[in-house]
């Protein structure tokens, strides 16, 4: 069995419960990392991330690593879910509303509107030929995971009673899960994300309008995804202490550093930029031990 090393403290409790699900199975499989990357879509370095809580897998991994392990998926499904939500934000604000007492009407019409939450008004009986709201099969599916999932359950049965109290017709405003949509967020919601957990980076919702060959090496490619409506930086060939930056027009530029050996070995990609197109986008390339920076624009 492999001796894993410990997770962040700061990590969120419902990706804590994913990432020791993951390990988990990996150690079931016995599969190295390099076997995982030969039988997967996904690079040692990736699989290195995913399973040391410095990402968030993308759901297909998860998927890819039950059939591997011979697990049914539908539980470690349920429990990405929860951690992508935690991960990509869309738990947060719902998760401090419920903390201090408050509904969405507290925050005014913008707040209580906002995609991915739900706002369920305090209410009497449904109105005649109403049906009255039932729990869905992927929170009953939820539920049973929380039952299962050891010294993590009473985080993510936290979790659960917020949606199942939004579903039922309670004062609550919290993130449900939905059915996954082609991509998880669009336009500034994507500032700041990562482009392939938000699955901005899909085959054909992807340009890749430069890609350049730094002095160093390095290769440095700037990518737009057309529905997310956000660009990004990629590095390959890095080497550690690399650093490479996007910078679009309105929002704070997004960087990423080439930090050890599994870095450099794979392709890294900055967070978005929200951006209209890739026009007046500037990806610049800081090599490691202070060289000269090298900027290409679209």
């Amino acid at each position: 069995m492999s001796r894993w090393s410990g997770l962040p403290a700061s990590l969120d409790q419902r990706m804590r419960q994913l990432v020791v699900q993951l390990r988990r199975l990996k150690d079931h499989s016995g599969l190295s990392l390099a076997a995982l990357a030969a039988r997967t879509p996904y690079s040692k370095s990736s699989w290195e991330r995913y399973l040391n809580g410095k990402k968030l897998p993308p759901r297909d991994a998860v998927e890819a690593l039950c059939r591997l392990a011979g697990e049914p998926v539908g539980r470690l499904v349920a429990l990405w879910e929860l951690a992508d939500a935690a991960w990509s934000g869309r738990g947060r604000s719902g998760a401090a509303q419920a903390r201090g007492g408050r509904s969405a009407a507290d925050d005014g019409p913008e707040r209580a509107t906002a995609p991915g939450t739900a706002v369920v008004a305090a209410a009497g009986p449904p109105a005649d030929g109403e049906a009255t709201p039932r729990p869905t099969r992927r929170l009953a599916g939820l539920a049973g995971l929380a039952a299962g999932a050891g010294a993590g359950g009473v985080a993510l049965a936290a979790a659960l009673a917020l949606w199942a109290a939004a579903g039922a017709g309670g004062l609550v405003t919290g993130a449900v899960p939905e059915a996954p949509e082609m991509t998880g967020c669009r336009a500034r919601a994507c500032d700041g994300k990562d482009p392939e957990s938000m699955r901005c980076d899909l085959p054909d919702l992807v340009r890749t309008p430069l890609e350049r060959t730094a002095a160093g090496g390095e290769r440095v490619q700037l990518r737009y995804g057309t529905v997310c409506g956000a660009a990004w930086g990629r590095l390959r060939d890095g080497r550690i202490g690399d650093r490479v930056e996007v910078v679009a027009p309105g929002v704070a530029p997004r960087s990423v550093r080439v930090m050890d050996r599994f870095d450099a070995e794979d392709s890294l990609v900055t967070p978005m930029a929200a951006a209209r197109g890739p026009e007046g986008v500037r990806l610049c390339l800081y090599p490691a031990g202070g060289g000269a920076r090298e900027c290409f624009s679209a």
